[in-house]
């Protein structure tokens, strides 16, 4: 892996495209590769750049964000994905986590939250607040009429009690540190656990597995009054 983080960002809005170029031009260690302005075009670019992280706007003609994610996830798996969204609790978000996004940044995200993100993404982490990926997933799987599309994950009777506790834990909102903290064991433990409960969930991140314990009803949305 270089040291220079390649991007590709995908907008279908010149000016947010030119926005956040503008915000990774003065960055060292960053260099923007490639603009799309929709979902074929940020595929095609992909194939051709090789970039290490793309910023993918979900709202795009032609092929959304969502299958366009979808198809890189398939294609380069060492393309990671972040979702652009206008809107924090825009349900086409978790469709986007679903497809393989490691997270979502909105648009009005800071230079300095940018260049975090895309450091953290490039790295092999998720980048979502863990308690807000939670209320958004709770909001938008568990929805009244909402159909959630694929069959629930096939590893989940294979898991250990402890494996069940600390996904139940991270899809509750809670860290590392915090898991760690509420089962007395150390960080690195803890670790270990969630290495071996994404790959009998079969899921590549957090938040895809939080996505899997709404789908799966081991935890339930908690309706406000």
């Amino acid at each position: 892996m270089s040291a220079t983080v390649k991007v590709l960002i995908a907008d279908d809005q010149p000016l947010v495209r030119h926005g956040l170029a503008l915000m990774l031009a003065p960055e060292p260690g960053f260099e923007v590769v490639a603009e799309a302005a929709d979902g074929a075009e940020a595929v095609r670019l992909a194939h051709e750049h090789r970039p290490d992280v793309v910023v993918m706007d979900i709202r795009m003609p032609v092929l959304d964000g969502i299958a366009a994610t979808e198809r890189l996830t398939a294609e380069l798996p060492d393309c990671r994905v972040l979702a652009l969204s206008t809107f924090d609790m825009d349900e086409h978000v978790v469709g986007a986590l679903r497809a393989g996004a490691c997270g979502f940044l909105p648009k009005d995200i800071s230079p300095e939250d940018l260049v975090a993100a895309l450091r953290v993404v490039r790295d092999g982490e998720a980048i979502l607040a863990p308690r807000l990926l939670t209320r958004l997933i709770s909001t938008h799987v568990t929805a009244p009429g909402h159909r959630t599309a694929p069959p629930a994950p096939s590893g989940t009777d294979g898991l250990t009690p402890r494996e069940r506790e600390v996904w139940r834990l991270i899809a509750g909102g809670s860290d590392n540190t915090e898991i760690a903290d509420r089962l007395g064991v150390s960080a690195s433990t803890v670790k270990n656990h969630i290495t071996g409960l994404f790959a009998k969930l079969g899921v590549r991140d957090r938040a895809q597995a939080v996505i899997a314990a709404y789908e799966t009803g081991l935890v339930t949305a908690r309706r406000e009054a």
